[in-house]
């Protein structure tokens, strides 16, 4: 039996051993050619320097717009770029400059190019980020980090800020901050803190405060608004239709403006805003923001260039080149704003300092010194005048009117107007101040001593807080 098996695979190994006898013979393999050889056969240094484009490979996404060499900027040095940036680490204190990855960190910390260390520092401009480097918000142009629940507040920032900025020498500052919906009241007071720490250590500085939209509570915009600040900024970022294509869905365009209203209301001096380019916006829709802008009273509008931060964020739409940033300029200019920044690089605290210093406070300056006009009046109010005399020599007797500031103090001005008629004769102090001023050649008025004598006959009552609101104008 195993004679049989050995006879049955005797033909299969004579076989392979023919086939491998057949390998063997087929001589040694191909050698490779010389490396002289292969240089030789390749292109030469004039196919290099005079070789067809079509030929190179291409890398990346190729539909992409390329960075435009105007967006390229140099690496960041110098004594006051060095100083601020070891004070911070110091002191453990985060920028948006450094957080936002800012193309224009080295221009605005480097401060006056050619000038000393010190003029250097007084024309720099730094952007101090409080409440830490955690945002509760994902806006999709931002790479601040994001959480829901970011640590909680440092109670020593204020105090540490505003030690770092009065060591800096600084003339312009500003402040900005991480949204923080998990607090309260959205960090409003650390806010506001922080502003008059620095205001007592460094009243010659400049603060700019740019705040988030506080979730919309005006109250808490008006903490930040009356804490001393100089400029009070909040972004809209983009136009109204891209809002939320570009924004944290709880960011809106309107919200935005009651936001800037309300903080003018609050005696603010300059508001300010800032708007990107290159998101997908329409030329309508950006002057649909701007006509909103000035319903508001916003004094300083800047546009810049979207800059995509990382391949996570949204793409940029175009690149816009410098020509169409001198445009909107003009057109802002033109509806009206105090001043506009615009520019490729710029951003809404690009060396903010410098703008402002030089055009803004100089300017309002410029108008505070100028002589008063002291010209005589247009004939038609000359006539508008005596008439109005004429008027009230002819009315001696009549009862004071008061003309109210608005329609709601209407009702206020009646019940004041019926209380000084009363008052006027039961008190002869009144009656005899009223008859004196009603004498005179002078339209008559109801003068200090008479208001006086009223507030002094209402105490305990309501109406006298009233009376103080209410403007007496002539009769």
């Amino acid at each position: 039996m195993a004679a049989l098996l050995r006879a049955a695979r005797a033909p299969k190994r004579t076989v392979s051993l023919a086939a491998r006898s057949l390998a063997t013979a087929s001589g040694s393999p191909p050698s490779k050619p010389a490396f002289s050889q292969t240089l030789a056969d390749g292109p030469s240094l004039d196919d290099f320097t005079a070789g067809d484009p079509t030929d190179r490979v291409v890398l990346g996404n190729t539909s992409a717009p390329r960075l435009p060499s105007y967006l390229k900027t140099s690496i960041p040095k110098g004594a006051s770029f060095t100083s601020i940036k070891k004070d911070l680490r110091g002191l453990g204190l985060h920028t948006v400059c450094e957080e936002a990855r800012c193309p224009n960190i080295g221009d605005c910390w480097g401060g006056k190019e050619g000038a000393t260390p010190e003029e250097g520092k007084r024309a720099a401009t730094a952007t101090i980020m409080l409440m830490g480097d955690t945002c509760t918000r994902g806006c999709r142009f931002c790479s601040v980090k994001t959480s829901k629940a970011p640590p909680p507040l440092d109670p020593h920032e204020p105090e540490h800020t505003a030690a770092a900025i009065s060591r800096w020498g600084l003339g312009y500052i500003v402040l900005t901050s991480v949204d923080r919906d998990d607090l309260a009241d959205s960090g409003a007071h650390h806010f506001a803190e922080t502003i008059i720490k620095i205001k007592q250590k460094a009243p010659q500085i400049l603060v700019e405060a740019l705040t988030g939209d506080m979730e919309g509570n005006l109250d808490h915009v008006a903490v930040v608004a009356k804490s001393g600040l100089d400029v009070y900024a909040h972004n809209i970022e983009t136009v109204e239709a891209m809002t939320p294509f570009v924004r944290d869905r709880r960011a809106t365009f309107r919200q935005s403006l009651k936001v800037l209203e309300h903080a003018k209301k609050n005696g603010v001096r300059i508001t300010k805003t800032s708007i990107m380019l290159g998101v997908g916006e329409t030329e309508d829709q950006l002057l649909d923001a701007l006509r909103e802008l000035r319903k508001v009273d916003v004094d300083v509008v800047t546009f810049g260039q979207y800059m995509r931060p990382t391949k996570r964020h949204m793409k940029v739409d175009r690149y816009v080149e410098p020509a169409e940033f001198d445009r909107w300029k003009q057109v802002a200019e033109d509806m009206g704003f105090l001043y506009v920044a615009s520019g490729p690089l710029v951003r809404s605290s690009y060396k903010a300092g410098e703008y402002f210093i030089e055009n803004v406070l100089r300017d309002l300056s410029k108008r505070s010194a100028l002589p008063k006009k002291t010209s005589r009046p247009h004939p038609a109010k000359r006539a508008r005048k005596k008439q109005k005399t004429t008027s009230a020599r002819s009315n001696v007797n009549k009862p004071a009117e008061l003309s109210p500031r608005s329609p709601a103090d209407a009702k206020l001005a009646t019940l004041a107007r019926d209380i000084i008629a009363s008052l006027s004769e039961e008190s002869p102090s009144v009656s005899s101040a009223m008859n004196s001023s009603s004498s005179t050649a002078a339209p008559p008025t109801m003068t200090s001593e008479v208001l006086a004598s009223v507030s002094a006959q209402l105490k305990g009552h309501n109406a006298q807080a009233h009376l103080q609101r209410v403007r007496f104008a002539d009769i």
